[in-house]
């Protein structure tokens, strides 16, 4: 399996500045609900929300910037499970013009699993457990992305 294509949209006009590109926060916007439609391909949508109490949580992210994007640009988001465990999912988001392999942004992401009466950490049902599991399986052959683990940071002076 490829990575999932979890968002698809255009750009909007109050999405880009004053050069015509797509602002920083709108990237974000845009793999944010990428996020929420895998939480639903998990079954952890509004209704697995509303009856369990539990939701994910974003931990940490990162996020570059590769290329513009131009307002009316036609772009998706392909998600990659790259690990997780009981309570956590670790993930990249890649954003394409639609049908095109070139990368335009990438989106690194922790997100835990919470129990919102806490709110605390709590483990994934056996179902999600078990689609996440499947998705790793699907995607284990896809190459790592290259802008995984990266940090952020000036070079130490000599």
């Amino acid at each position: 399996m490829p990575a999932l294509t979890t968002y698809t949209t255009q750009v909007h006009p109050d999405w880009v500045d004053y050069n015509g590109h797509l602002r920083d926060a709108f990237y974000l916007l845009i793999f944010s609900y990428a996020t929420d439609a895998l939480m639903d391909t998990l079954g952890l949508d509004s209704e697995n929300r509303a009856a369990s109490g539990h939701s994910l949580f974003t931990l940490e992210l990162h996020l570059n910037y590769l290329h513009e994007v131009k307002l009316g640009a036609e772009v998706e988001v392909r998600t990659q499970l790259i690990a997780h465990d009981a309570k956590r999912l670790h993930l990249y988001h890649s954003l394409h013009r639609v049908g095109e392999a070139h990368e335009l942004a990438g989106n690194e992401q922790m997100l835990l699993h919470v129990d919102l009466a806490g709110p605390h950490a709590t483990p994934f049902s056996a179902k999600t457990l078990a689609t996440l599991a499947a998705i790793g399986a699907e995607q284990a052959e896809l190459p790592r992305p290259a802008l995984l683990g990266r940090v952020i940071g000036l070079p130490a002076r000599k």
